[in-house]
């Protein structure tokens, strides 16, 4: 199975996930990476959560739940976006909610596995991440599985009264780079 690792699993959002979706997508200090800035009422997300069974090729988008397999604990969502079949390719995006749940593997294992799910599932020939310059996490984490910095959008986002530049990341499918 494509979608299970030694550490976590991921799965298809349930109804019972609205509190956790709830809290991140309300959580302010994740709003500069998502590109939010109005906050989500429960009635919405509840809404969205109906229709998450939509296939990849109809909504465009997968999004799946990252569980610790020791505990069972959602600890994360990990998204494929703006997917295009016809030029084969799709936006990959993660987060883990807490903070103390980080760096332990799970983000990098949950990337694994969703790599694995395009490049041999979905048939994607490129994945590409937008990542603040500033996130150097996220930059490492994409850069050790390959994924190459192809250009720089200055002054993209406005994270306060600042402006950041955002990096755009790219990796082509290593089984079919022509």
């Amino acid at each position: 199975m494509f979608l299970k690792g030694n550490q976590v699993y991921l799965r298809a959002l349930e109804p019972e996930d609205l509190s956790f979706l709830y809290e991140i997508e309300n959580d302010e200090t994740l709003w500069e990476v998502s590109n939010t800035q109005t906050p989500y009422s429960k009635w919405l997300l509840k809404n969205y959560l109906e229709n998450s069974h939509q296939d990849i090729y109809e909504a465009k988008q997968l999004r799946l739940a990252i569980v610790e397999k020791s505990t069972d604990n959602l600890i994360g969502l990990i998204d494929l976006y703006d997917f295009d079949p016809k030029n084969s390719r799709v936006g990959l995006g993660i987060v883990i909610k807490n903070p103390s749940e980080r760096n332990k593997g799970f983000g990098s294992e949950s990337v694994k596995l969703l790599l694995g799910y395009a490049f041999q599932v979905l048939n994607v020939h490129q994945i590409f991440v937008n990542v603040a310059e500033t996130n150097s996490a996220s930059i490492k984490l994409f850069s050790n599985f390959g994924f190459e910095k192809i250009g720089v959008k200055k002054h993209w986002n406005k994270v306060g009264s600042v402006y950041v530049d955002e990096t755009l990341y790219q990796l082509i499918n290593p089984l079919n780079e022509n």
